[in-house]
């Protein structure tokens, strides 16, 4: 998670919090948090890293429409930063 950046843990909480979400039910989230427009050019490239960093996979829901789900690894990653912030957040 160190190598990560802020908007790529986001993109892992929401996946984590929602079951199979595609792109614009991620987008659609993360507007609400951001209370700002998430540009698509923002969105999937980020998506795409954590896919080639192995947090995240990607499958196809049909041929227009992806879903993204947690690795275990992505899992794992959440749960270390999560006792992490633990340690300085009472």
């Amino acid at each position: 998670m160190y190598d990560l950046t802020g908007f790529q843990r986001d993109l892992l909480y929401v996946i984590s919090g929602l079951e199979e979400p595609h792109g614009l039910a991620i987008k659609d989230e993360l507007e609400q948090y951001y209370e700002k427009e998430i540009h698509h050019g923002r969105l999937y490239p980020n998506l795409d890293t954590l896919v080639d960093k192995g947090l995240v996979e990607k499958g196809q829901r049909d041929r227009r429409t992806n879903y993204y789900t947690l690795t275990r690894r992505g899992r794992r990653e959440i749960e270390a930063r999560q006792e992490w912030e633990a340690d300085y957040i009472e």
